[in-house]
């Protein structure tokens, strides 16, 4: 577990993740951008037209090139962070090794092959932990804030990764809807796509900055 002392030691957390902020922050006015590139196209024609040109071009840009931005971002945040890095690998393999032993606990009577089912099962724990997390933040931060208060209390967690992996859940959201763009049936369909990311992208943002100490 992480201690508020070993916390006062970290970059604030709008700190060790500034890069993908920005890219995050830059997403959306791209997002933004290319859904209103489609509805302009379409606000000047009149009742009844079929034969509108549009402008989807932007729409199928930031769809392929979203993922790209935001990988090379997290990159530049871990190679300016490297000392922080360091600390939430050793955390990470902790808190891991903690919920193997839960898993083994609970699955002790069972067969298998434990290193690799326990440690799928301390994987699933932590992207389900980060997917709750990030869902009830949407409609209750203050619930959510409990929530990982709650899970690092067991022993199982740490704060930032908690954090961190509600972070991934909703960019994958976001980049999901954005990978829809592609298939969209018609230029609209795929402008609002672009505006339904932009909701999970936004909660990334929020949820990237968060310092809960």
């Amino acid at each position: 577990m992480t201690t508020t002392a070993d916390r006062l030691d970290l970059p604030a957390r709008r700190c060790r993740n500034a890069r993908l902020i920005a890219a995050l922050t830059q997403l959306i006015g791209a997002c933004a951008d290319a859904a209103g590139a489609v509805f302009q196209s379409i606000a000047p024609a009149q009742p009844g037209e079929e034969a509108v040109e549009v402008n989807l071009l932007p729409c199928l840009q930031v769809s392929l090139s979203a993922a790209l931005l935001l990988d090379a971002a997290r990159a530049e945040d871990d190679a300016r962070w490297l000392a922080a890095v360091t600390r939430e690998r050793a955390a990470a393999k902790r808190t891991f090794a903690a919920r193997c032993a839960v898993a083994a606990a609970v699955d002790a009577m069972e067969p298998g092959d434990p290193l690799g089912g326990h440690g799928q099962a301390a994987a699933m724990e932590l992207a389900s932990a980060g997917e709750d997390v990030a869902a009830c933040w949407r409609h209750d931060p203050e619930q959510a804030v409990a929530l990982v208060q709650e899970l690092v209390a067991s022993g199982e967690f740490i704060q930032d990764e908690i954090l961190n992996d509600a972070v991934d859940s909703a960019m994958l959201l976001g980049l999901l809807a954005l990978q829809e763009v592609r298939t969209a049936t018609d230029p609209s369909a795929a402008a609002e796509l672009c505006l339904n990311a932009v909701s999970h992208i936004a909660l990334a943002v929020t949820l990237a900055s968060a310092d809960l100490d």
